[in-house]
């Protein structure tokens, strides 16, 4: 049977057995004895992948609700299909801290097809259907259920989850700052090339390059936003025409482009060497 991405085993039952003495106003806790049971299967917390030495960080993003799309803070900066901002709830999933780097793509798929080598630059030069193949792969190897994430996990994530910074009713422009420069590696600041994954400040969860280095796709087909409140909204692109999301912007992207809001879609067997991606899972 497959594991889902949650890493802890199941145990026994939980028991504390604890005495209570009390000697001149001091109360001393002993004789305890602790078995973790099986609520520490469900613990939901951050993990690293190490299965064939991928080392593949992901962390914990417990499930909330948020604003989606053009919020009071992207200004006069969003595109039409960012429109029209619409209540939505995620929830809890695993996304992965960094963009899956070349070291880790090769270790899966014995290749390394990207234009800008470097084992801990970013994959790039791979479709969406290819990144299926390199996820089935994983999976086989780990015995999880690894996968991209939906738009609206990325972007609850990219925003910062629970953690996201609210200011007067507004968040961050970009993925952890409105400082473009301090989060993303982007065409003012790049010279024209991907960078070692994480080199830039972290946002509130603690991910990295979700804004800049390289966009990275999810598991939707580009569609117009609706008005209505959504759970869990996800439009899968497999057996569907039309264009498949990318999000986040790249080292080639200006302001406009590396926001959080900001949303482009391309063709699934596209390829770019500004497109990479990162992994999500469930938590059950």
């Amino acid at each position: 049977m497959k594991q889902t991405c949650n890493p802890l085993p199941p145990n026994n039952n939980e028991k504390v057995h604890c005495s209570l003495f009390i000697v001149h106003f001091f109360i001393i806790l002993c004789c305890c004895q602790f078995t973790h049971g099986q609520g520490d299967r469900h613990r939901f917390a951050d993990y690293t992948e190490t299965a064939n030495n991928l080392n593949i960080e992901l962390i914990a993003v417990q499930s909330g609700t948020f604003m989606m799309g053009c919020t009071l803070e992207q200004l006069d900066n969003c595109w039409g299909d960012e429109k029209p901002v619409h209540r939505v709830t995620v929830s809890d999933f695993y996304i992965g801290k960094y963009e899956v780097t070349q070291a880790q793509w090769k270790a899966v798929m014995d290749s390394n097809p990207s234009h800008i080598k470097g084992d801990n630059l970013p994959v790039e030069m791979v479709s969406c259907s290819e990144v299926q193949v390199f996820i089935t792969k994983l999976n086989l190897i780990t015995g999880r259920r690894y996968r991209l994430p939906t738009e609206a996990e990325w972007e609850f994530a990219a925003r910062g989850g629970n953690k996201s910074r609210i200011y007067r009713g507004q968040g961050y422009k970009y993925s952890g700052s409105n400082d473009i420069d301090s989060v993303a590696w982007n065409g003012n600041n790049s010279d024209e090339t991907t960078h070692p994954v994480g080199a830039k400040k972290p946002n509130e969860l603690g991910i990295y390059d979700m804004s800049g280095n390289v966009a990275e796709w999810c598991d939707d087909l580009l569609i117009e936003y609706g008005r209505n409140y959504q759970v869990n909204p996800h439009n899968p692109p497999s057996g569907y025409p039309g264009s498949i999301v990318f999000r986040g912007g790249s080292y080639s992207s200006f302001d406009r482009n590396v926001r959080v809001s900001n949303r482009l879609g391309t063709d699934r067997v596209a390829v770019f060497d500004f497109i990479g991606f990162r992994l999500a899972c469930d938590k059950n």
